[in-house]
C-alpha cells in the first residue's frame, strides 16, 4: 500500500501558501479584470475555449492568464492575493479554504477525470482476473519480485486521493503489492513511456498520449471504478473579488457555462483551442481531440453534482490525515452564480 503522507510532509508541501495567508493583499485587479490562474491541462478546457473564441472580450472582460505548473502555487498567489480566481483541482482548493484562503468554488470543470493506467506487463496481469484487482497486484509482485510502482501527483493532489480511495478502499490492495510514487505532471508522462514506472493515476491527455505512445499500456481502472463522479478541477474565485467585481464573476461563471455546452456540440474547434494551450502547443490537435472524447473527459459546469463526492473525497483525506482539519463545504461551495445562469 502507498505510504501515507503525514501531517508534517504536507504541512511542508503547502508551507509557502500557509506564509502568506496573513500578509496583506495587494490592490485587486481594476473593475472588469479578473486575474486568472491555471494548469495548461484539459480539465480548463472552458477557459481555452472563452479565450479562444473571443467571448472574454466581447463581454468586456480582461482575463490576466498565468500558467502554473501545480495547485499548491496557485494557492499561494491566491493566498498572497496575486489572483482573483484559480482554475484549480477540488483537493488544493479546500486545503486554501481550511488554511482560512477566503476561497470559494463557484463551478465545476470535469468529473471521473483520474483513471488507473498500465504498461509492460501489469496490463495483462491485471486482466487475468478482472474481478479482484488486489489479488492482480499481489499476482504482479509474486511475478516480477517487486510491487508495482504506480506514478501520481504529489500527496493532497486529486489524482493522487483519488488513486489512495481505489487502492485502500474499493481494490484493498495489500500494503506490500503497491508502491506510489508522487512526482510532477511531466514526470508521470516520462516515467511511463520510459518504462520507469508500472502505471500511473492521472488525466488526460496524458492518458491518450501514452496509450499512442506505448503499445503496452492500457487502462487497468476507469475513472468510474476508483471514485465514482469523482471531482476534478473547478473554479475558485476570491470572496474579496466577489464582493470588489461582483458583476465580472457572474460573466465569467456564465461564460463558463457557456463553454461546457460549446465543448460538446463543436468538438472539433475546442481541440484546437485546448492545443494552443496544453503541451506548450506542440500537442497534435488530432490526439488533443481524441483525449477529449476520452472517458475520462467529462466536462461537467454544475457545482451541485459534485458536492457529494467532495464530502466523500474530504473525509478520506482525513483518513488519510492531509488535511489538517475538515472544512464546512457550505462555506466552500456558492451555487448562486451557476444558478443564476441556468434561470436566465
Amino acid at each position: 500500500m502507498p505510504m501515507v503522507p503525514s501531517r508534517r510532509e504536507f504541512m511542508l508541501l503547502s508551507a509557502a501558501a500557509l506564509a502568506t495567508v496573513s500578509a496583506p493583499l495587494p490592490v485587486l485587479a481594476a473593475s472588469g479584470t479578473l486575474r486568472v490562474g491555471y494548469i495548461p491541462i484539459i480539465p480548463m478546457t472552458q477557459l481555452f475555449i472563452m479565450e479562444g473564441e473571443g467571448w472574454t472580450k466581447a463581454a468586456g472582460l480582461t482575463l490576466e492568464l498565468t500558467s502554473f505548473s501545480s495547485g499548491p502555487a496557485m494557492i499561494q498567489a491566491l493566498a498572497s492575493g496575486s489572483l482573483d480566481v484559480a482554475y484549480v483541482g477540488i483537493g488544493p482548493a479546500m486545503v486554501a479554504r481550511s488554511r482560512g484562503i477566503d476561497v470559494k468554488v463557484l463551478a465545476s470543470n470535469i468529473i471521473e477525470q483520474v483513471a488507473l493506467i498500465g504498461r509492460g506487463t501489469l496490463p495483462g496481469i491485471m486482466a487475468q482476473i478482472p474481478e479482484s484487482p488486489a489479488e492482480g497486484f499481489r499476482r504482479f509482485r509474486v511475478q516480477t519480485g517487486h510491487p508495482a510502482k504506480i506514478a501520481t501527483l504529489p500527496p493532497g493532489s486529486v489524482p493522487d486521493s483519488v488513486l489512495r480511495y481505489y487502492l485502500q478502499v474499493v481494490a484493498k490492495v495489500a500494503p506490500e503489492d503497491v508502491q506510489v510514487i508522487g512526482v510532477g505532471e511531466d514526470q508521470v508522462q516520462q516515467a511511463l513511456l520510459a518504462g520507469v514506472v508500472d502505471g500511473a493515476s492521472i488525466l488526460e491527455p496524458i492518458l491518450t498520449i501514452v496509450q499512442e505512445r506505448e503499445p503496452t499500456a492500457r487502462i487497468v481502472a476507469p475513472a468510474n471504478a476508483m471514485l465514482p463522479r469523482q471531482p476534478g478541477a473547478v473554479v475558485a474565485v476570491r470572496e474579496a473579488t466577489i464582493t470588489a467585481d461582483r458583476a465580472a464573476v457572474a460573466k465569467l461563471v456564465e461564460l463558463h457555462v457557456r463553454a461546457t455546452r460549446f465543448a460538446k456540440s463543436d468538438p472539433e474547434k475546442t481541440a484546437q483551442h485546448v492545443a494552443s494551450f496544453v503541451g506548450k502547443g506542440l500537442v497534435d490537435p488530432a490526439l488533443i481531440g481524441k483525449a477529449l472524447r476520452s472517458p475520462s473527459t467529462n466536462l461537467v459546469a454544475d457545482p451541485h453534482i459534485i458536492v457529494e463526492s467532495t464530502r466523500q473525497l474530504q473525509d478520506f483525506q482525513q483518513s488519510l490525515g492531509v488535511q489538517i482539519k475538515p472544512i464546512n463545504l457550505d462555506d466552500l461551495f456558492d451555487h448562486s452564480f451557476y444558478d443564476a445562469v441556468i434561470r436566465t
